[in-house]
C-alpha cells in the first residue's frame, strides 16, 4: 500500500498541472510541485488553510474578494464538477489568470469528503491572444492604407474584412461587401467563374489567382487580378485567406493589342514563308528560328553560331555574302543587306538557295550593334529559273522571273490592287481585298464598284472617273467601301488610266481617320476647357473686386436705414438703393457659381420659392418665342441643395430647352414631391423633391441621349456651346445624393428630371436677428485688417457700434507690427486675400501668441482654398446684422 502511495505521489508531483486536495472543510491537505510553483507557496505553508485565503487575498483592483463569490469553493459540497477561469495572486503579489477544474471527492458512503482542484496558468495564452488582437489591428490599419484592394476570409470562406480601397474603388457602402457581398461588384458574366475559383481553392486550402471584371464606383467595369494565399496559425490550423485585387485593365488591353500584333506578324511571315534572323555584333550571338535553320540543313533544336552561318554558305558565294554583310554593318555605308546565296546543309548536305535582306542598327556613336533581316528559301524558284533557262534561254528566264515577282507582290501585298473598267466593274483584284473587306474575291468581282461605295461618296467617284477618262492620274483620292459586317472602311487610292481600264492601288486608312477624328475632338475639348478656365478666372477676379466695392456701399446704406436719417422720400431712396445693392450681390454670387469659384454648400432649400424667383430671369433668357410655365406644388418639403448651384443648373437647363426650340415653344418647370420605395436605377430609396424641366423642342435620338451628360459633348456646333450644362447639373445632383434623368423623343421634346433628396432641416425663414441679443455686450480690442480703405472704414464703424475698441491695419505685416509694439487684441477680423501675407497666415501667426484669439476671415472672393474649415468666414458684402451673426457664433465657440 505504501509503495502504491509513493508511486501515486511521484505521478502527481511530476504532473505539469497544478493539483490541490481539500478536506471536507475546504482546507488544503495536499498540493503538488506544480501547485507550489504556480502559487509560490510550499505545501507546509498551506496545510490546514482554505485555498481561498492563499490565492484570493483581494481582487486585482485591491478590493476584498468574498468567499461567497469564489466559484472554486462553490464546487463543494453543494455542486458537482465545475470548470472556469479565475485570477490568482502569487505569493510575491502579482496576479495571473488560471483555468481550473474543481471536483468533489466522494467517500464510501457516496457523500463528499473533500475536493480535488486542477489549475493551469493562462498567462502565456492570454498574452498570445492580446498579441493576436494587436496584430489584427495593425493588419487592418495597414490594409486600409494600402494602395491596392485587400480582403480576408474566415475558414468557412466568408469575407470578414475588405479594406477602404475596395469600397472606394467599387462604390459599395462600407460593410456591404462582407460575406459574399463582394460578388455583387463582379461583372455578371464573371461572377460564377470567380465564385467557383474561390470555393474550389478554399476547399483545397491552396493559393489561387483568378481574373475577372470588377465594377468601379462610376459604373464602369475594369479587369482585375484577384490573388490570395491561405492562412494558417502556428499550430497549422487553417484560418482562411488573405488576398489582394489589382486593376489590370490597361495592362490587359495592352497585352491584347500586343498579342494581336504578334499574331498578325506571325501569320504574315507564315504565309510568306519568311524566316527572321538577328545577329548581336558585340557578342557574336545569333538568333535563328527553325525556318532559317532548315535553310542551312540544321535541326530546330540545335544551337547555332555565326561560324555555322559562314560555314553553311556555299564556298562560291561566301565572298559576296561577306561583302554584303560588311557593307550593311559599315557606319559609313550602311547599305541594305540584299544578297542571294547557296547553302550546304550541315546535317543533310543538300544545297539550297536563300534570298536574304537586312539592315544594320547603329547607336548614337555610329557603332553597329545589331544586324537584323529576313531570309526566304528560294530553292524552288532557282530550280524553276534553271529549267526556264534551259527551255527558253535568258530572255524567257527574265520574263518568268518578273512575272513571279509581280505575282508575289500581288498576292502578298496588304494594299488593295485592282484592274477596273470604266463600266464600274472590277476586272481583277488581289487577296488583300478579301482581308480588308471581309468578302471572298468571287463575291467582290460579282458586285458593281459603285454598289460597294458609300452613297455620300458617289458624286466624288463620278468626278474621279471623269479625270481618269481625260487621261489624268488621280492620287490620294479617298472614299468609303462597305465591309461584310456592314461597317465602312476608308480607302486612299492612287489611280492610273490605261486604255479602256485603269489600275488602282488602295490603302485602308480607317484607323488613321479614326485617330484624326479623336484628336480633333480632344483638341476641341481642350479649347473649350481652356476657354472656360479663362472665363472662370476673369469672372472670379471681377467678382472679388465687385464685392470689395459693394461692401462699403451695403454697410453704409444699412447704417443710413437703421439710423432713419432723412424724411420719407430719403428713406424710399435708401430702400431702393439697398434693393439694388442686394441684386448686385446676388448677381456676383451667380457669377461666382458660373465661374465654379465656390464650393458646394448644401442647405435646406425651398425649391418652389427658388423656381418662382427664377421665373422672370428664365423668361428673359429664353426670349419672347418661348412660353415659360411654372407649376410649383404646395407644401413641398425643403430639399438638400446648394441654392446658388441649383439656380445655375436651372438656368443651364432653361438655355438648353430654348436652343432645342428654334421656332419657339413651351418650357414647363414643375416641382413635385416623390417617394422611392426601393432602389431604382441611380436613385436610392427615400423621399425626394423632383424638379422637371420640359420643352417641346426637337428632342434627342438614342445616341445623343446616351452621351448627353458627357463633359464637352454638344450638338450645338463649334462655338455655340461648351457641352458642360447637363454634365454640371448631373454632377450637382449626384453629389447631393440624387440623380438626373433624361427622357426625350425626336420631334416631341425633352424632359429633364432633377431629383433632390429631402432635407432633414427646415428651409431658412430669413428672419431678422436682434444684433444686441446675438453678441451681447462686446468688450475689448478688435484688430481689423483690410487693404481696402473703404471696406475697412465701413467695418470699423460696425465694430465700434458693437462696443469694440477698433485698431485698424492695412496689411498682415502692419498688424503683426502693432502686436509687437504691445497691442493685445481680443478679436481679429481680417480680409483673406491681401498683398503679402494672407488673412489665414496672419491668423495662424497670431494664434501662436494668443491661442484662444477669436478669428473671423472676411473675403470678397468665394475661393476657400487654404482656409481651414475651423476658421469662421464671412463673405463680402455684408450688413451689420450679418457681421453680428458671425461674431455671435464666434463668441459662442470661444466661451469657457
Amino acid at each position: 500500500m505504501k509503495s502504491f502511495e509513493r508511486r501515486l505521489n511521484a505521478i502527481v508531483n511530476n504532473s505539469t498541472m497544478a493539483i490541490f486536495l481539500m478536506d471536507d472543510r475546504q482546507h488544503c491537505i495536499f498540493m503538488n510541485h506544480a501547485a507550489e510553483e504556480l502559487t509560490g507557496y510550499r505545501l507546509e505553508e498551506t496545510l490546514g488553510r482554505p485555498l481561498h485565503d492563499v490565492v484570493h487575498h483581494q481582487r486585482p483592483d485591491g478590493s476584498p474578494y468574498p468567499l461567497a463569490e469564489c466559484p472554486i469553493d462553490q464546487a463543494f459540497p453543494e455542486r458537482d464538477r465545475m470548470q472556469g477561469e479565475e485570477v490568482f495572486v502569487h505569493k510575491d503579489g502579482h496576479f495571473y489568470p488560471v483555468a481550473f477544474t474543481a471536483s468533489p471527492i466522494l467517500g464510501d458512503d457516496g457523500l463528499p469528503v473533500g475536493t480535488i482542484i486542477e489549475a493551469r496558468d493562462l498567462t502565456a495564452e492570454k498574452a498570445r491572444e492580446s498579441a493576436l488582437k494587436e496584430s489584427e489591428s495593425r493588419f487592418r490599419n495597414m490594409a486600409d492604407h494600402s494602395p491596392v484592394m485587400m480582403w480576408v476570409t474566415d475558414p468557412d470562406g466568408y469575407c470578414i474584412h475588405l479594406n477602404a480601397r475596395w469600397y472606394e474603388f467599387t462604390g459599395q457602402a462600407p460593410g456591404t461587401g462582407e460575406g459574399y457581398g463582394w460578388l455583387d461588384a463582379v461583372h455578371p458574366d464573371d461572377r460564377l467563374l470567380a465564385e467557383q475559383a474561390f470555393v474550389a481553392a478554399n476547399a483545397a486550402r491552396r493559393d489561387y489567382r483568378v481574373d475577372f471584371r470588377l465594377r468601379r464606383a462610376d459604373g464602369m467595369y475594369r479587369w482585375t487580378i484577384d490573388a490570395a494565399a491561405a492562412r494558417f496559425d502556428q499550430d497549422g490550423r487553417y484560418l482562411g485567406y488573405v488576398g489582394s485585387v489589382i486593376d489590370i485593365d490597361e495592362r490587359r488591353e495592352a497585352e491584347d493589342k500586343l498579342a494581336l500584333s504578334e499574331e498578325q506578324l506571325r501569320l504574315a511571315t507564315e504565309v510568306g514563308e519568311i524566316g527572321q534572323w538577328d545577329v548581336d555584333q558585340a557578342t557574336g550571338s545569333m538568333f535563328w528560328p527553325p525556318r532559317v535553320k532548315a535553310m542551312f540543313g540544321i535541326s530546330p533544336h540545335v544551337p547555332v553560331t555565326l561560324e555555322d552561318f559562314h560555314n553553311g554558305v556555299h564556298p562560291d558565294d561566301r565572298e559576296k555574302t561577306r561583302a554584303a554583310y560588311e557593307a550593311a554593318s559599315d557606319p559609313d555605308r550602311r547599305a541594305l543587306y540584299d544578297v542571294e546565296y547557296r547553302t550546304v546543309g550541315k546535317e543533310d548536305g543538300i544545297i539550297r538557295w536563300v534570298a536574304a535582306k537586312g539592315r544594320g542598327l547603329f547607336n548614337a556613336d555610329g557603332v553597329c550593334f545589331r544586324v537584323i533581316g529576313t531570309a526566304i528559301d528560294i530553292t524552288a524558284r532557282k530550280a524553276d529559273e534553271a529549267r526556264l533557262r534551259e527551255l527558253n534561254e535568258r530572255l524567257e528566264q527574265e520574263v518568268t522571273a518578273r512575272i513571279a515577282e509581280r505575282n508575289r507582290v500581288w498576292e502578298m501585298s496588304r494594299d488593295l490592287f485592282a484592274i477596273m473598267g470604266f463600266d464600274g466593274h472590277l476586272k481583277a483584284i488581289n487577296p488583300a481585298w478579301e482581308v480588308t473587306l471581309g468578302r471572298d474575291v468571287e463575291a467582290l468581282l460579282a458586285l458593281s464598284f459603285r454598289d460597294q461605295v458609300h452613297p455620300d461618296d458617289h458624286s466624288a467617284v463620278e468626278s474621279m472617273m471623269e479625270q481618269l477618262l481625260r487621261g489624268e492620274t488621280v492620287e490620294r483620292f479617298e472614299d468609303r467601301l462597305r465591309h461584310a459586317d456592314g461597317s465602312w472602311r476608308w480607302i486612299s487610292w492612287t489611280l492610273v488610266p490605261e486604255g479602256d481600264v485603269f489600275y488602282a492601288v488602295g490603302r485602308d486608312v480607317t484607323p488613321e481617320k479614326a485617330a484624326a477624328a479623336e484628336l480633333e475632338h480632344a483638341q476641341e475639348a481642350l479649347r473649350q476647357s481652356q476657354k472656360m478656365e479663362a472665363m472662370g478666372q476673369l469672372t472670379g477676379g471681377v467678382a472679388h473686386d465687385f464685392n470689395n466695392l459693394l461692401t462699403p456701399i451695403v454697410g453704409s446704406l444699412d447704417l443710413l436705414q437703421r439710423k432713419g436719417l432723412g424724411g420719407e422720400r430719403e428713406q424710399r431712396l435708401i430702400e431702393g438703393a439697398i434693393q439694388s445693392a442686394e441684386r448686385a450681390r446676388t448677381l456676383v454670387q451667380r457669377l461666382l457659381a458660373f465661374a465654379r469659384r465656390q464650393p458646394l454648400q448644401p442647405t435646406a432649400v425651398d425649391v418652389g420659392q427658388l423656381v418662382n424667383g427664377m421665373a422672370d430671369l428664365l423668361a428673359s433668357t429664353t426670349g419672347p418665342q418661348v412660353r415659360v410655365v411654372v407649376d410649383a406644388a404646395d407644401g413641398l418639403p425643403p430639399a438638400n441643395a446648394d441654392p446658388n448651384q441649383l439656380e445655375m443648373a436651372l438656368l443651364n437647363l432653361g438655355v438648353n430647352a430654348r436652343d432645342a426650340m428654334p421656332k419657339g415653344g413651351t418650357l414647363k418647370i414643375i416641382t413635385t414631391r416623390e417617394v422611392v420605395d426601393s432602389e431604382t436605377g441611380p436613385l436610392q430609396a427615400g423621399q425626394y423633391v423632383k424638379l422637371s424641366v420640359a420643352d417641346t423642342g426637337v428632342g434627342m435620338d438614342d445616341a445623343t441621349r446616351a452621351r448627353a451628360i458627357e463633359p464637352f459633348f454638344s450638338t450645338k456646333g463649334i462655338g455655340k456651346g461648351t457641352g458642360l450644362g447637363l454634365s454640371m447639373a448631373h454632377g450637382l445632383a449626384a453629389q447631393l445624393g440624387g440623380a438626373l434623368i433624361i427622357q426625350s423623343e425626336q420631334g416631341v421634346g425633352t424632359n429633364v428630371d432633377l431629383w433632390l433628396p429631402v432635407s432633414g432641416t427646415s428651409a431658412s425663414s430669413g428672419e431678422v436677428y436682434d444684433v444686441g441679443a446675438m453678441i451681447g455686450d462686446a468688450r475689448g480690442i478688435a484688430l481689423l485688417v483690410d487693404d481696402e480703405q473703404a471696406v475697412r472704414a465701413s467695418t470699423a464703424d460696425m465694430l465700434a457700434e458693437f462696443g469694440f475698441q477698433v485698431q485698424e491695419a492695412t496689411s498682415g505685416e502692419t498688424a503683426l507690427a502693432l502686436v509687437a509694439d504691445g497691442l493685445m487684441p481680443d478679436l481679429l477680423v481680417t480680409d483673406h486675400l491681401m498683398p503679402g501675407m494672407t488673412g489665414v497666415e496672419l491668423a495662424q501667426t497670431l494664434r501662436e501668441t494668443f491661442p484662444q484669439l477669436p478669428v473671423l476671415i472676411v473675403s470678397g472672393y468665394a475661393e476657400v482654398e487654404g482656409i481651414a474649415p475651423s476658421l469662421p468666414r464671412l463673405a463680402k458684402p455684408f450688413k451689420r446684422a450679418e457681421l453680428a451673426a458671425s461674431l455671435a457664433v464666434l463668441m459662442a465657440r470661444t466661451e469657457p
